[in-house]
């Protein structure tokens, strides 16, 4: 099936049964895209998501005034940052790499490895009061924080989001959440192509690169579908309730595999929630979207590189040698049907890396609606 005619039947599927809802707020999409499905209670409006802005870039919003939302979350990396896991302000290393920031207005659920966190606002409690590990740190210095952002220009933007000038904490995670759900990226090559009808955005080996990715030979798509490249896809015209997650073959040490699991301890995936052995391994597939620009990968950011990813799934799995984690992934037992062994031509894997090139945004990643307000107002611009 010609991608085009794939995209228009997806979409098709994504609408049916269901009523475009109407909203004041103008969001960056192409004509006739779906919208994000927004809670009620926190509709969007561009002075929430202006003063998210400001509070996603302030170090102010960490207990020890050392780190902030986009510490972890950077721009230039699409939201995401260039090493294996984050670190928390107190210098707390955490398990888990830090996730792109990429149409997650669009995600079924949040995090790597939760089926029950739907919502951003839900969500986001755990980096700013979690301690374990420790991320922002506010759990237990509220007033502290509140009185950092009694100054300007928090009054006026609080009092234009909100009506009424005084900070508090429910307001400060509905203005972050506005933001983030902002952060919409697709103006990348391949939407030019898919939504613009640009036949020349894409190359030809790009092309290429495309049909092997879409085809039941390599199976992306079972797992990285959709306008968003990821199963975990939900809108204001979707009814379906889609939360897949997968076992990719990254684990199986031999120490634990008499019990049927192989992941190791410090973090089994989903398992962990729903204690059931059939979750172990099991993590939500992230976006494909502005892929080439959030290395390193996988969950615990233990592939360096793009190229090595695509190897690692057409190896089937990854096979550990020595070390604490030692293991063939490949024979997990609880792997996903959809990661076996696949041979590509040296051409054929260009042409898949090409591609994944392809879904990189580079207006996402220099919009100065979206960058750091304080860095503006620092160079007087």
């Amino acid at each position: 099936m010609a991608f085009k005619t794939l995209k228009a039947v997806s979409l098709l599927l994504f609408c049916t049964s269901c009523t475009d809802v109407p909203t004041a707020y103008q969001w960056p999409l192409p004509a006739d895209f779906p919208k994000p499905a927004v809670p009620a209670d926190n509709p969007m409006s561009a002075a929430k998501v202006e003063l998210g802005r400001f509070l996603f870039y302030d170090n102010r919003l960490s207990a020890n005034q050392q780190q902030s939302c986009s510490s972890c979350h950077q721009q230039q990396y699409a939201f995401a940052e260039p090493r294996p896991v984050s670190i928390g302000s107190t210098g707390q290393q955490h398990r888990r790499n830090a996730l792109a920031l990429v149409n997650i207005a669009y995600n079924k659920t949040l995090t790597w490895a939760h089926d029950g966190l739907t919502e951003i606002e839900q969500q986001q409690l755990i980096p700013m009061f979690g301690d374990n590990p420790v991320e922002l740190g506010i759990a237990g210095h509220e007033t502290e924080i509140l009185a950092r952002l009694n100054h300007a220009p928090y009054p006026t933007l609080f009092e234009a989001a909100f009506g009424e000038p005084e900070p508090n904490f429910q307001h400060i995670n509905q203005a972050l959440a506005s933001f983030v759900r902002r952060l919409i990226s697709l103006q990348s090559p391949f939407d030019r192509y898919a939504y613009q009808n640009d036949d020349k955005a894409l190359s030809p080996e790009q092309l290429q690169g495309m049909e092997l990715f879409f085809s039941e030979r390599l199976e992306c798509h079972h797992c990285h579908g959709g306008f968003n490249f990821t199963q975990s896809t939900s809108h204001e015209k979707q009814p379906l309730d889609r939360r897949p997650f997968f076992n990719t073959g990254l684990y199986f040490a031999k120490r634990q595999q008499f019990s049927g699991l192989g992941y190791p301890d410090k973090d089994r995936g989903l398992a962990e929630i729903s204690q059931n052995a059939a979750d172990d391994g099991r993590f939500r597939a992230p976006t494909l979207r502005n892929i080439s620009l959030t290395a390193p990968y996988m969950h615990d950011g233990s592939i360096a590189t793009l190229p090595q990813v695509l190897e690692f799934y057409l190896a089937g799995g990854r096979h550990i040698s020595s070390g604490p984690d030692a293991g063939d992934g490949r024979l997990h037992p609880y792997k996903s049907p959809f990661i076996k062994n696949i041979d590509l031509t040296a051409a054929e894997k260009a042409a898949v890396l090409a591609f994944l090139q392809s879904l990189t945004d580079p207006v996402f990643i220099s919009d100065p609606a979206l960058a750091d307000p304080w860095q503006a107002k620092t160079t007087g611009h």
